[in-house]
């Protein structure tokens, strides 16, 4: 996958996860939940564009790890909200299967990268 496609579904998921926070619950979970997803779900594209601009390999490494930690993150709030069923589960079930296709690709890109440095 090119890095404009990855770049693309971070963005879109970004954008999933900021509609899927105005919907939940407004009660103390539904915001501490809320505000941590927000910031990892968001955070995980932002990552990783830096890291397209990153100064060497072992940058472009760093940055990546630091969103595939993000989409980890993410992933993990997801199944969260998905446990507690603090929404309906349409909003939630592909959103989750995304955060772990995400996490997929972040790590495959890691090591491919991390490698290639170690040549």
């Amino acid at each position: 996958m090119k890095g404009d496609d990855i770049s693309e579904r971070l963005l879109d998921f970004g954008a999933r996860i900021i509609r899927l926070v105005d919907a939940l619950p407004k009660r103390l979970a539904g915001k501490h939940i809320g505000s941590q997803l927000l910031r990892c779900g968001t955070s995980a594209g932002a990552n990783y564009e830096e890291g397209r601009g990153a100064e060497s390999r072992a940058d472009f490494v760093h940055k990546l790890g630091v969103a595939r930690k993000e989409a980890r993150e993410t992933s993990f709030w997801l199944r969260l909200i998905q446990r507690a069923s603090l929404v309906k589960p349409a909003l939630i079930s592909e959103l989750v299967q995304e955060a772990n296709e995400l996490c997929a690709i972040l790590n495959a890109s890691v090591k491919t990268a991390a490698s290639r440095s170690e040549r």
